[in-house]
């Protein structure tokens, strides 16, 4: 029975011109790819996106660059040469979209800035992403997901009382690349209504000190800030990790008074606690996390795991296991829900994650991942280039 035809996507018809590497734009770009653009991506020659080299991981292949580059086109050139920029004038002067991180200030001195562009192509959006942003003091710093984690204060919140740690995920990246990613698909419904492209501009510390305004307003005016407090909430208590009797960790949470009643009576057993002084609202309770951890753990001591969430599930507080990374390609949920799909690669076929956000009106387009170059000569013979134009350009090192 032959496969039915993918329902095209919002943004099929959508040419995306791209110069990125790392994350920040890859994850950007490839969220355009998912609702049906086109996305050119343009490479070193010999090199590419650097990110393609940080492991091999997935069959070889570098697990950052599988997870943020697939359904593009690889261009590779040299845009140090003068054919290389011609080249690529001509892919922007038929673009809805240019993306770039390079450098700060790369990009503008290929005379890619949003001014001159806007100048020859007054549709075109840019999207500029970089690390503090194109004005201030900061402007020049170069800026990895690290030490963005580090300058917009994560780390402060983010580890034990002991040691500060770095989230385990590019979690800079992803917020900039995000917000670029709706930043874009707002540029484009604004020149629906007006004909003109607009200046996108993304920083990481801007995007990443979005995601900390809890921390920030819970210190508002020099107060004292949330602390580390390892995988436990730091301002909700009991909410993180406890150990059972089989040493195994249950992760639970509650979120209010009425749940704090159901979780002593019916899963500590002990419902003399809800009305102790020391628990009675939330605020107490995170004061007094340590007393009351040692009394939840004294009657989950002689409890295994699963009694505990038994326990859990009868009262419906909410609670979850501590999976590991390879657990999740086995989760129960996301298979019962056919969320995985196989893609291309040059290593063969991969399985990879469809985007969290299904709409029921089109498919999410789910096409390979590049190799390096691999659609430079097609791109070019639709540019009108020759057989021997090509064979010149890679000749003299331009693709």
């Amino acid at each position: 029975m032959q496969a039915p035809t993918p329902r095209k996507g919002p943004l099929s018809g959508m040419t995306v011109v791209t110069l990125e590497h790392a994350i920040a734009a890859p994850f950007c770009t490839r969220q355009l790819a998912d609702l049906g653009a086109r996305v050119i991506k343009v490479e070193r020659p010999g090199v590419g996106d650097f990110a393609r080299a940080y492991d091999h991981r997935t069959r070889g292949l570098a697990s950052h660059f599988v997870w943020t580059n697939r359904s593009k086109e690889s261009l590779t050139l040299d845009l140090k040469q003068p054919q290389a920029q011609q080249v690529l004038g001509e892919l922007i002067a038929g673009a809805d979209v240019l993306v770039q991180n390079l450098a700060p200030g790369a990009a503008a001195r290929m005379g890619l800035s949003f001014e001159a562009l806007h100048a020859r192509h007054p549709r075109l959006i840019v999207c500029d992403i970089s690390g503090y942003g194109a004005d201030g003091p900061y402007r020049d710093k170069k800026a990895y997901d690290l030490l963005i984690q580090s300058e917009a204060a994560f780390l402060s919140i983010t580890g034990t009382k002991d040691e500060p740690c770095k989230a385990g995920n590019s979690i800079a990246d992803i917020a900039a690349g995000m917000y670029a990613y709706t930043g874009i698909l707002s540029a484009l419904l604004q020149r629906s209504l007006t004909g003109e492209g607009s200046h996108v501009e993304v920083s990481m510390l801007e995007a990443l000190a979005e995601w900390m305004g809890f921390p920030m307003y819970y210190a508002y005016d020099g107060q004292q800030p949330p602390g580390r407090n390892g995988a436990a909430h730091a301002t909700i208590y009991p909410y993180g990790p406890f150990t059972a009797g089989d040493g195994k960790v249950v992760m639970l949470g509650l979120q209010n008074e009425r749940e704090w009643k159901l979780f002593c009576d019916v899963v500590l057993r002990r419902p003399e606690l809800a009305a102790d002084p020391r628990f009675d609202a939330n605020v107490r309770r995170t004061e007094n996390r340590a007393a009351l951890k040692d009394a939840i753990e004294q009657t989950f001591a002689s409890l295994t795991a699963q009694e505990v969430i038994a326990r859990l599930d009868e009262a419906q507080i909410a609670n979850a296991a501590v999976n590991q990374v390879g657990d999740l390609w086995a989760h129960p949920q996301l298979h019962a829900r056919q969320r995985f799909r196989p893609i291309g690669s040059p290593a063969g076929e991969l399985q990879a994650l469809l985007p969290p956000a299904t709409v029921g009106s089109f498919d999410a387009r789910m096409d390979p991942v590049p190799a390096l170059g691999e659609h430079s000569e097609a791109i070019l013979r639709e540019l009108g280039r020759s057989a021997a134009d090509i064979e010149q350009l890679r000749a003299a090192g331009v693709i």
